[in-house]
Formats: structure tokens, sequence, C-alpha cells
């Protein structure tokens, strides 16, 4: 079905190809599931893969295009909206996919989503970034990553005044979600030291609810950023299963 470089990936055929000069990765199924339903890993490939395997396992194909140093800004967009054309008016998948976001990807993830609500399923964000002003920005109580928001502020083209003040970061973005009625699952170490819970899940949960939309929660007590998704994967794989 797909062309490019072909390998075994734990027992599953993974596809190595690349779209408009782009890399992308795609791992099929071993038998497809009926309505071909399908799970986006935003960044990070093969980083804690339990929920992939459990998605593969259950039919579901795993896609992944590279987003690397983009942080969710106008290139990241374009390069998602290329893979999902690619894979739902070329190859018939399910017009709608869930989204996995680890860390950073959780900015790729939101942001995709909110431009692209009718497309979207749920969402499945592990100590997500919902704000770069707090990483990689640093601009809290967080410590960033200099190097990171360099190119961070690149991928927008933004000054860093300029994105002090921009209106469009995950946690200012809920209300196209929330309106299209879009579940959300964080995923989170309450110890996060790198991605600081404050600054991003917990305002996120606030502001969900505020808006009436549905968010299911796993702690993770006294957890920090690493390591992501949990031993046993079953309620998330289930929170993806009920709301796809």
């Amino acid at each position: 079905m797909f062309n490019g470089n072909l390998s075994d990936w734990n027992g599953y055929t993974r596809h190595d190809f690349q779209l408009d000069g782009v890399d992308v990765i795609i791992v099929e199924p071993k038998q497809y599931d009926p309505g071909k339903r399908w799970l986006w890993r935003a960044r990070f490939f093969n980083a804690w893969p339990a929920v992939d395997l459990a998605m593969l396992e259950k039919g579901w194909l795993l896609a992944y295009i590279d987003v690397s140093d983009l942080f969710g800004g106008p290139e990241a967009m374009r390069r998602f909206d290329m893979l999902y054309n690619f894979l739902t008016i070329e190859h018939d998948f399910s017009k709608k996919v869930a989204l996995e976001g680890f860390s950073r990807g959780g900015l790729v993830i939101y942001n995709w989503a909110t431009r692209n609500t009718g497309k979207v399923s749920c969402l499945y964000a592990d100590n997500p970034v919902c704000d770069f002003k707090s990483w990689p920005g640093g601009l809290m109580s967080g410590p960033g990553s200099p190097q990171a928001w360099e190119k961070c502020l690149a991928a927008y083209d933004m000054t860093e005044e300029e994105a002090r003040n921009y209106p469009l970061n995950p946690v200012d973005n809920l209300k196209p979600l929330a309106d299209a009625g879009i579940p959300l699952l964080h995923v989170y170490g309450d110890a996060d030291e790198v991605v600081p819970v404050s600054e991003n899940t917990e305002i996120v949960i606030e502001r969900y609810g505020e808006l009436g939309g549905k968010l299911e929660l796993i702690r993770k007590p006294g957890c920090l950023h690493h390591p992501h998704c949990l031993e046993d994967p079953t309620p998330i794989v289930d929170f993806i299963m009920t709301n796809s």
C-alpha cells in the first residue's frame, strides 16, 4: 500500500518514505480495523510506545511525520495537513484521527486540532507543552531551553516580545475544541520539572472545564517529566477507543 523502505517495528511492518521532502513513518497493523482508524503520533517516534503498540494490535494504523524544531508553528501545520490528505484522500483512511502528543508534541496536536476540529476524534496529551512561553520560553517559573526557544521563535517568525503577546497558544485557544465536543486526555506527572503543570495542564483543566469541555485526567503523583505514558496503557487505550 505504501512505498518506501520496509522494516520490522516490534513485529509490524514499518514504511519510511518522504512527502514533499519530509520524512514520514507509517506502521501497518497485521489486520486493519474495519473503519481504517489511525493514531497520529506527534514527535518522538518510538519513545514509550506502549499505546502505539496497543492500537496496532487493535488494527489501527500508526502515522508520524517529522515536525522537529517547528513547535506547532505554521510549517508544522502544513506538514500535518499534507499527511492527513495523503492518508484520507489517497488511501481512504478514516476522516477522523486520534492525536497523540508527548511533551512539545502537545503544541502540535493542540494547534492542528483547533484548526481542524472536524478531522479529530480525541486528543491524548502526555506531560504536554500547552504554552510555548512556559517551555521552551522559560518566561515563567520553569527552566525553559534557550536554544529551543530561538528555534521556536524562528518557527513562528516572531520576536520574543511578539511571542509574549501571542494569543493562540493551546491554553488560550481551547474554545474551538470545546465547541466541537472533542474529548481530551492528559496524562501527567504532578512533579514535572521541565514542563510545569501549573503553567500547562492545570490551566487547561481550569479553562476547558469552564468552557464545558470533556477532559479526563490521569495524574502520576510525584512523577517527573519522564517517563511518559503508563506501564499499563489500558486506561489510555480505553479512552481512545471510547472516543473514536
